[in-house]
Formats: C-alpha cells, sequence, structure tokens
C-alpha cells in the first residue's frame, strides 16, 4: 500500500500488508527498507484482526525486492548460517502480484527463485531490458574452459553483437563476471543487442564468466591474484584465439556486482594494461583478507598506489546500510570512501546512488547506464 506523506517532500508512505489464514507469532518482511534482521523486519498484528503490517517512508523512487517469513517461536524468521537453510520457508507476498524472477540452471542445481517486488511511481525507467521486434539480435554461445592455474573448469558465454563478422577489425570486449547468474535476473544480451541497435554503445563482444559455486566465488572473486591470472593469462588469449577482440584497454570494460565488482576494481588497479574501464556495481569494498584486521583493502591500495589510467562508473544502493559479514562499513558507505580516494587521485569517475538494496532488480537497469558512460565515450 502506498499512499503520500502530504509534506511536498515527495517521500511516501510504504505499507507491507499480509492477512493470516491462521494464527500465527510473527511475520517478517526480509529486504528492501526492512532489511534483514528482527526487530526492525517484523509485522504487527492489527489488533483483533487477522492483518499484519510494516509501514516505512520512503522516496518515492524506490526500487526493491522482498519476501516474508512466518515464524511460530520467538518472534525472528530462521536464522541459520546456511543461506539455502535460512530462506527455505521465505514466500512472495500474496497481496503483490509484482514479481521479479531468478530463473533456474539445471548446471547449478537451481530451481530458481521468485521474489516480490516494489516500484513505486518515480522509479528510474529501465528501458533496455525488453526485446524489440524490429532489433537485429546477437548471439550467446557457451563454451567450457579449464584452467590449469585454478585447476576447475567453468563455463564461459561469449555473446557476438548483431552483424557481427568474423573477419572484421577487433571489436571492443565487454568481462563480466558471475555469468552464470546475470543471464537470468539481468536480461543481458538483450540490453547489449538494443544499446547497440540503438547506437548508443559499439558493437561489442561479450565474455561472461562462470562463478561455479558461491564458495569458490567467494575465494576467487574478491581481490583474487590467481583469479585475475586466469583471466589475462589464459582466458582472455583462449577466446581471441577464436574472436577478434580489442587488446587496448581503452576499449576494454570489466565488469561485475558485489564481490564482482570488486573483483573487477582490482583487476583495474593490477592489469590497467589489459582492462582500461571498470564497472562496480555494489562493490564488496568493505572486504579484507582475514589476515588483515583492517577493513577495506582495496581502498587502501588505490590510496597507496599511483594512479592509473582506468576510468570508473561506481554505484550503491542508499539501502545498502546493513552490517557486513566482517562488521565492517557498510556497502553504501564503503563505496563512498572508494569514491573520495578516485577523485582525490584524479580518476575519471562516474558515481552514482539508487534507491535500492543489493539487488538485481536495480542493477539491471543502471548496468546499461554504465555501458553508455563507459563504452561511448
Amino acid at each position: 500500500m502506498v499512499e503520500s506523506v502530504g509534506d511536498g517532500g515527495g517521500d511516501v508512505w510504504l505499507t507491507f500488508l499480509y492477512r493470516a489464514a491462521e494464527a500465527v507469532s510473527s511475520v517478517a518482511v526480509f529486504g528492501g527498507p526492512a532489511g534483514w534482521e528482527a526487530p526492525g523486519n517484523l509485522m504487527r498484528r492489527l489488533d483483533g484482526t487477522d492483518v499484519w503490517y510494516l509501514t516505512f517512508r520512503v522516496g518515492a523512487d524506490l526500487r526493491c525486492t522482498y519476501r516474508l517469513a512466518i515464524s511460530d517461536g520467538d518472534g525472528s524468521a530462521v536464522e541459520a548460517e546456511d543461506w539455502q537453510e535460512r530462506t527455505a520457508d521465505w514466500f512472495t507476498d500474496p497481496l503483490n502480484p509484482a514479481t521479479f524472477v531468478f530463473p533456474e540452471d539445471e548446471f547449478l542445481g537451481s530451481d530458481g527463485t521468485v521474489v516480490s517486488l516494489v516500484e513505486l511511481p518515480s522509479a528510474p525507467e529501465q528501458p533496455w531490458l525488453a526485446p524489440r521486434e524490429d532489433g537485429k539480435r546477437g548471439e550467446l554461445v557457451q563454451k567450457l574452459h579449464r584452467s590449469e592455474f585454478l585447476d576447475n573448469e567453468r563455463r564461459i558465454w561469449i555473446h557476438t553483437p548483431p552483424g557481427y563478422q568474423p573477419n572484421d577489425e577487433p571489436y571492443p570486449l565487454l568481462v563480466l563476471f558471475d555469468g552464470d547468474v546475470v543471464r537470468g535476473p539481468i536480461p543481458f544480451p538483450t540490453i547489449l543487442d538494443n544499446l547497440i541497435n540503438a547506437g548508443r554503445i559499439p558493437p561489442m563482444v561479450a565474455v561472461l564468466v562462470d562463478s561455479l559455486t558461491q564458495e569458490v566465488r567467494n575465494r576467487e572473486l574478491p581481490c583474487g591474484a590467481a583469479f585475475l591470472e586466469y583471466l589475462t593469462d589464459e582466458l582472455l588469449p583462449w577466446v581471441r584465439e577464436q574472436y577478434p577482440i580489442t587488446t587496448d584497454p581503452a576499449r576494454t570494460i570489466v565488469a561485475g556486482q558485489s564481490h564482482g565488482g570488486q573483483a573487477a576494481a582490482f583487476a583495474g588497479l593490477r592489469r590497467p594494461d589489459v582492462f582500461g574501464n571498470v564497472i562496480s556495481q555494489s562493490g564488496s569494498f568493505w572486504w579484507s583478507p582475514d589476515d588483515d584486521p583492517e577493513h577495506e583493502w582495496l581502498t587502501r591500495q588505490y590510496a597507496e598506489s599511483e594512479r592509473q589510467p582506468v576510468r570508473f562508473y561506481l554505484e550503491a544502493g542508499l539501502m545498502e546500510r546493513g552490517q557486513t559479514p566482517d562488521y565492517g562499513p557498510s556497502i553504501l558507505v564503503a563505496n563512498r570512501h572508494l569514491r573520495t580516494i578516485l577523485r582525490i587521485k584524479g580518476y575519471d569517475l562516474e558515481y552514482a546512488e539508487y534507491n535500492g538494496g543489493h539487488d538485481y532488480a536495480c542493477w539491471r537497469g543502471s548496468l546499461a547506464d554504465a555501458l553508455i558512460k563507459l563504452a561511448a565515450r
């Protein structure tokens, strides 16, 4: 339920509602302005009714996803450390028909996830997501690539642009992490095709890199020197054997979300001779190695290093204020810190904040914005 605050400031009252079919001790909202922890995300029961509610004052440009959970015990939802176990009983809001879908992935054994979606009237437009009837389409192919450096094999997706010709001059290159995920909640091939067809970015070849499993992802992506060596010395030479792609760092973009955003920024610092453009969406810059007691390791590396010839698109969500796994600064605060360091160092930087959280529903729109900013220049 959305109601105007009425003070001329543009905020609205956003109320989550749930009608309990049977007696319950508590109902929790997970995601969006409710966050992830009790007591702030617990609904209240309207006395004498079976209606539960939770109200927030938010900006009218909010976009977020969420789910509900019922507790029959101490007033909080499941708090298991394992994410799948913790979220097993969460469900979509039965009173909200708007949903956001994470498709199934047979390779990963994932059945897919559906979450509820909030898009308030002033939420930023996302005009590049839907296929256009008159638009030419590129091609997405899946390959397998084995790494001797990392001793594993992963899926790699190669997207070639509409009108691609193997004998053309080398194409600009985009490398995107978490390729196993982004192809679902982010309709990446469609976004690229639409942008290219509209002339907003030049035709480019995109390489989407599989993260394998959550455990492998958490080990390889956060400032992973071995993973970066795999990218530059194994994967990209292998791709160049099959596709005409540039070796010019000024025409090469590396991009990712969360740990992937941090990995992209790490690649820009350590290998600016390969990656001259970085897109980081909600990068996990709070992170530091286990043996380093101080937070924000990568930001400190940028502060202590000479400026590199790298351009940045950096963004974070206004709702990314929650506690991070190592009890460090929030994602929003850590991104603001890196923003400040990059500006002091003189980097070419586009910085943005959106009204939302750590959410593909937001990233899918602003990824197009980031590509336009960096690829079109």
